[in-house]
């Protein structure tokens, strides 16, 4: 930044995928996404000892020892779904199958402006 001040901590928003090998030396692979993570974890995990995925905060989120990456992406899956269903409920006057509480329809928030003023 030219004349500002610099940013005080990076952060790549990437995960990673730890792999640790009892035999050889531990790797750990960027991922852009899960989807990514996990393809990573089943390409190699019987090839290491255990297989970790690692969160953009650092935190474990699966671990090869503790559960099969099947079931984990299972379950990952269902909590994705579910998040992108839970939104506020919101009745459109106007019938539009496109209007929720967070983004009304164009009717919608013509409605409150219209109530503002």
């Amino acid at each position: 930044m030219a004349g500002g001040l610099d940013p005080t901590e990076e952060v790549d928003g990437s995960i990673t995928v730890r792999l640790l090998d009892d035999s050889a030396e531990s790797k750990q692979i960027r991922c852009s996404s899960y989807p990514d993570a996990i393809d990573v974890v089943k390409d190699h995990q019987h090839s290491v000892t255990v297989a970790k995925i690692v969160d953009r905060d650092d935190d474990v989120v699966f671990t090869s020892a503790e559960m099969d990456i099947e079931d984990w992406e299972v379950e990952w899956e269902h909590a994705k779904r579910r998040l992108s269903v839970d939104v506020e409920a919101h009745d459109c006057p106007y019938d539009s199958i496109a209007c929720f509480a967070d983004d009304r329809c164009v009717q919608c928030e013509m409605d409150d402006v219209q109530n503002r003023y």
